[in-house]
């Protein structure tokens, strides 16, 4: 086949070797997780709730496991309203992230680290949802001259019913997929790619067992 105009790094990541942590590796990615939480709690409202978090397919990319996480922020009980006042309506916060690690000689997870944001744009505000998506950037693809663009992790849930498999496409090309697990799942691919015309941005999926297309979202709706 003769060289392609668009040479964008297809399938870059390792294919996901668990649904999700348990046990006392699940108890250690907590702990870092809701360290990294804790420093936007006072931003946010209130501190993780980690009863709460949901834990997504590990994917590996550039020598480091990623296992991406969500949780609800712990809010406090709404305060009575006084004569004249109106209750206030209920805040959601929920805390998105991740924790990676490398794999000592031994097979061991070693060097961990963790970063976590916050969002009070949840699902139960919006009911057209079809995919509830997060993200995070977690490097950078160097293609020749200035093209390239950000490789970014992104992991979510399907909001409809049906999806066994999820794709990340940029425009038209396929450069990730994997399986619906428990109702949850893993990507990670270049995105925001520049010097190819118009800067093009990643799409995600929803396929059946037909492999017919449920749902498409993008990143930045």
């Amino acid at each position: 086949m003769p060289p392609v105009p668009r040479p964008f790094p297809r399938f870059i990541a390792d294919s996901p070797q668990e649904a999700k942590p348990y046990g006392r590796w699940q108890e250690r990615l907590a702990k870092e997780f809701a360290e990294a939480c804790q420093g936007h709690a006072s931003e946010a409202g209130a501190p993780l709730d980690p009863q709460t978090v949901r834990w997504f397919p590990d994917r590996t990319w550039g020598a480091r496991a990623y296992v991406p996480a969500t949780g609800r922020a712990n809010m406090p009980e709404d305060r009575s309203p006084e004569d004249g006042e109106q209750a206030a309506a209920p805040l959601t916060v929920e805390y998105f992230g991740w924790v990676s690690f490398e794999r000592s000689p031994d097979g061991e997870p070693d060097e961990l680290r963790a970063h976590a944001d916050f969002t009070d744009v949840t699902a139960e505000d919006n009911p057209d949802w079809k995919i509830d998506l997060s993200d995070d950037v977690i490097g950078t693809w160097r293609a020749e001259g200035d093209r390239g663009g950000d490789v970014t992790l992104v992991w979510g849930l399907p909001m409809v019913r049906g999806a066994v498999a999820v794709t990340a496409e940029l425009d038209g090309e396929v450069l990730d997929q994997a399986a619906v697990q428990d109702g949850r799942f893993t990507l990670v691919s270049v995105d925001a790619v520049t010097g190819f015309g118009d800067k093009l941005y990643v799409e995600i999926r929803l396929w059946d067992g037909t492999l017919r297309e449920i749902a498409a979202e993008s990143l930045y709706e």
